[in-house]
């Protein structure tokens, strides 16, 4: 037997070709990354692969919104009845301005200059200076109730006196308080005669005609324009 059929016999032979050689790729590991391979039971993170950066590639892609939870926001949905929740809101509104610019509201926004007063007793340390005084004189004059005109004379002179700083006008201050106060002034005289005429007429309950009447009147007048 030949060196040759010897070697074929025992399965060998020397012009047989070797199988193809493999080799390992570098990037083998990536292949057995995923879940499936996990034997160690370590927590796979999953990551969002990145993209190409060319703006075709996510122009179609609509953008994930978070949605968020705010306890502090406040809404209010009324639906197809909102309009009816505006149109309160609104009257409400505008009959709030109504009552302050009224008296409803004290004439909190009103002008207090001159408001008309409807007698004496409504008159006070607070109200004085911004009573329409003069309105009530002329009132009482057109009934013929000259005892009353007198009285609203004697409270335009403290107010007056008041307005200029002579006097501190208050509701239990009694006349010879008040004469007091300006006995230094060149008119203390006439406001001494003028306070007379006042407590002799409307405290003496001394009826007055129309002469009588424009007699004291002037007294008041002149002591108004002294003081002015």
């Amino acid at each position: 037997m030949s060196v040759a059929n010897s070697q074929k016999a025992f399965g060998i032979s020397t012009f047989q070709k070797p199988e193809q050689i493999r080799k390992f790729d570098n990037d083998f590991k990536t292949r057995y990354s995923s879940r499936k391979y996990n034997y160690e039971g370590k927590e796979v993170v999953n990551q969002t692969p990145s993209g190409s950066g060319k703006y075709e590639d996510f122009k179609n892609v609509k953008p994930s919104t978070k949605e968020t939870n705010n306890p502090d926001s406040f809404s209010i949905n009324f639906g197809p009845f909102a309009w009816l929740f505006y149109l309160a809101l609104a009257i409400a509104v505008v009959y709030l301005v109504y009552i302050l610019l009224n008296e409803g509201g004290a004439g909190l926004f009103s002008s207090k200059q001159n408001r008309t007063l409807n007698n004496y007793e409504d008159i006070t340390a607070e109200n004085i200076e911004n009573a329409d005084i003069n309105t009530l004189i002329h009132n009482a004059e057109n009934d013929n109730n000259f005892r009353l005109a007198i009285r609203f004379y004697y409270l335009l002179v403290l107010k007056t006196l008041s307005l200029k700083n002579h006097i501190k006008f208050e509701d239990d201050k009694t006349n010879a308080e008040y004469l007091n106060e300006i006995n230094d002034k060149p008119f203390s005289k006439n406001f001494a005669y003028t306070s007379y005429l006042y407590n002799y007429i409307w405290y003496g309950q001394f009826p007055l005609n129309t002469d009588e009447y424009s007699k004291a009147k002037k007294n008041f007048v002149t002591l108004l324009n002294l003081v002015k």
